[in-house]
C-alpha cells in the first residue's frame, strides 16, 4: 500500500513541480519588480506576519477569532536561518485564559502537500465552496464554516519545506535535512518549539493532527517532541493514516485491501441483492470477519490451499467485492488496488477513485490494468487551488509573488527507518495524557480503513492502551471532510476527543 501511495504522489509532486517552477530572475529585473509592486516579492521573507480578524458561528454561538499568516524560520545546529516555514494560525481572541485553551498542530502530507486540505476543507472558521458531495463549483472561493472547531481550540496550520509558501533559504543546505521520514520529524519539532515560544502556548493542552503522510509525520513529533524538546502533548488525531512504518507483505497485504473493495463495491450497488440491502456498516464486519479468519489464511497456504477450499473461498470474494470469480481465480485471490479500480466498473466504461472510490473516471480504453487519472485528485485540484489563492492573497492579504505549491518539489524522499507508528505507541506509554483518534473514510482506496486498523492492533501487540486508541469511519474517502454530512460529523468527532483527552483540573498523569 505505502510504494503505491509514494509511486502516485511523488509522481505527481514531480510534474507539478516542473510546470510551476519560477522563473529566474535578475537582481535588477526583481527591484524594478518590487517597485511596481510595492510589498510584493517573489522570494520567501525569513520573517513575515499579517493579521487580520473574523468571527465564526459555531451552533450559534458568535466566535470572534484573529488569524495570522506569516513566516518563521528554521533554524540549524548552529543557530543559523536555513528554511522559511509558512503558517496560517487562528486565535480565538474572548478567551482569558490561553492556558487552559487547546491548540491544535495541523499538517498534511504528500509529503509534498501544503496544509491547504484540511486548512480549506475541515478544521477552520472558513472552507472552500463546493457541493454537499465535495465536487467543485463555480465561482470559486471561501465561504464560512460552521463545523470549525475554532469554538473548542486555536488551530495553526502548517506548511513544511518546499510546501505552500515554505522554502530552502540556505542554498547550500542539503535537502537531505528536510526531505526524509526523520528529518523531516527533527526540523518540524524544533520549528514547533519556536512557534509555541513565541505565542506563549506552553501550558496550553496541545493536540497534532496529521492526514495521509502527515500521520506518519505527526506520529513521528509525538516521540519527538516529548524526547527531545520535553513537549508532552494530549492527543494525536490520525486522518487516513499511513502504515506508519508498521510493515504488511505478501498474504497480510493482500487480504487487508478487501473490506475496503466490498465498501466500494456496496456503494457502486455491484453486489448480490442478499448484499446490497444491508446497510453498509452492518454489511462490513461480515467481510473483515472473512478477511482475518478465511482469507487471509487461505492465501497464505498459496498452491497447497485445498481445491475445493479455494473455489469456496475464490466465490465468496468475488460476492463480496462485485468482481467475477474468473478475474478473483485468475489473480490467485490476490486483487491489485489498481485492478481494482479499473475492473469494477469497467462494464459500464467507466473507473473509479483512488484516494476516494465514489469519483468517477473515464479511459482512453475500456482495456487495460489500471486508470488512466485520478479521477478524485484533479477534482480536489479544480477546487482547493483558486479557493487557497483568494484566500491568501486576496482575503488575509499576505503579499508574496510565490507560486502557492499545493504539490510541491520534495525529491528525493527518504523513507527509510520509518518506524513512526511505534514511536507513538512509546510517546503513549511514556505520556498517561496522550489519547490517539483515528478518522478513516470507508471509500479510500490508498490509505484504507482497515489497514487503520491493523495499524492499531499492531501498534499496541499486547492490548495495555486500547482503551487510548479510538477509530472512527465515514461515507465517504480520502479527505471524509469534503462530504457535508460528515464535514460536520467528523469535526464533532474531534470535539469530543479533544475534551476527553483534557484531564480535569489537578488530574495527575500516571497509571
Amino acid at each position: 500500500m505505502q510504494k503505491q501511495i509514494w509511486v502516485a504522489l511523488l509522481t505527481i509532486t514531480s510534474l507539478f513541480a516542473q510546470a510551476q517552477k519560477p522563473s529566474e530572475e535578475s537582481p535588477k529585473a526583481l527591484t524594478k519588480q518590487e517597485d511596481k509592486n510595492p510589498g510584493f516579492k517573489r522570494e520567501l521573507s525569513l520573517e513575515s506576519k499579517t493579521e487580520a480578524k473574523g468571527e465564526a458561528t459555531i451552533k450559534g454561538q458568535k466566535v470572534p477569532y484573529k488569524v495570522v499568516s506569516g513566516t518563521i524560520p528554521v533554524w540549524d545546529e548552529d543557530g543559523k536561518a536555513v528554511a522559511g516555514l509558512f503558517y496560517v494560525y487562528y486565535e480565538r481572541t474572548d478567551v482569558t485564559n490561553k492556558d487552559e485553551r487547546p491548540l491544535v498542530i495541523s499538517f498534511n502530507g504528500g509529503p509534498g502537500t501544503a496544509s491547504v486540505w484540511m486548512h480549506l476543507g475541515y478544521t477552520s472558521p472558513k472552507k472552500l465552496k463546493i457541493d454537499d458531495e465535495g465536487y467543485p463549483v463555480q465561482p470559486y472561493g471561501v465561504e464560512d464554516n460552521p463545523n470549525s472547531i475554532i469554538d473548542a481550540a486555536d488551530i495553526v496550520y502548517v506548511d513544511p519545506v518546499n510546501t505552500g509558501f515554505s522554502r530552502i533559504l540556505d542554498k547550500s543546505a542539503p535537502t537531505s535535512k528536510f526531505f526524509g521520514v526523520n528529518a523531516d520529524v527533527k526540523y518540524l519539532a524544533d520549528w514547533i518549539n519556536t512557534f509555541v515560544g513565541r505565542n506563549k502556548r506552553w501550558a496550553s493542552p496541545k493536540f497534532l493532527i496529521g492526514e495521509s503522510y502527515g500521520t506518519t509525520r505527526v506520529s513521528g513529533l509525538s516521540l519527538e517532541l516529548q524526547n527531545r524538546h520535553w513537549m508532552y502533548l494530549n492527543g494525536v488525531i490520525l486522518v487516513s493514516p499511513t502504515d506508519l512504518g508498521i510493515k504488511r507483505e505478501g498474504p497480510t497485504s493482500a487480504a487487508l485491501r478487501v473490506p475496503y473493495m466490498a465498501a466500494t463495491a456496496w456503494y457502486h450497488k455491484k453486489l448480490p441483492a442478499d448484499l446490497q440491502s444491508k446497510d453498509l456498516t452492518a454489511y462490513l464486519p461480515e467481510v473483515e470477519s472473512f478477511t482475518v479468519n478465511e482469507l487471509l489464511p487461505a492465501i497464505a497456504q498459496g498452491g497447497s490451499l485445498n481445491a475445493d477450499k479455494k473455489k469456496a473461498i475464490t466465490k465468496k470474494l468475488a460476492r463480496y467485492i462485485g468482481l467475477s470469480e474468473t478475474v478473483v481465480n485468475q489473480q490467485n485471490l490476490e486483487i491489485p488496488f489498481s485492478y481494482f479500480w479499473k475492473e469494477l466498473l469497467r462494464d459500464q466504461g467507466k473507473t473509479v477513485g483512488r484516494l476516494d472510490s465514489r469519483y468517477i473516471g473515464i479511459d482512453k480504453k475500456d482495456a487495460g490494468e489500471d486508470p488512466d487519472y485520478n479521477a478524485e485528485l484533479t477534482s480536489w485540484e479544480h477546487s482547493f487551488t483558486p479557493a487557497i489563492n483568494i484566500y491568501l492573497r486576496d482575503v488575509l492579504g499576505y503579499k508574496t509573488d510565490l507560486n502557492y505549491y499545493i504539490f510541491g518539489p520534495t525529491f528525493p524522499w527518504d523513507n527509510s527507518n520509518n518506524h513512526t507508528g511505534d514511536d507513538l505507541r512509546q510517546a503513549m506509554m511514556q505520556n498517561p495524557y496522550l489519547n490517539v483518534l483515528v478518522q478513516s473514510g470507508y471509500y479510500d482506496g490508498a490509505c484504507d480503513y482497515f489497514n487503520a486498523k491493523f495499524n492499531m492492533w499492531q501498534m499496541d501487540p499486547a492490548g495495555k492502551i486500547q482503551n487510548r486508541m479510538f477509530w472512527e469511519g465515514y461515507r465517504s474517502g480520502h479527505m471524509m471532510y469534503l462530504r457535508k454530512e460528515d464535514l460536520a460529523t467528523s469535526n464533532e468527532h474531534l470535539r469530543a476527543f479533544i475534551k476527553k483527552s483534557i484531564p480535569k483540573f489537578g488530574t495527575p498523569a500516571k497509571f
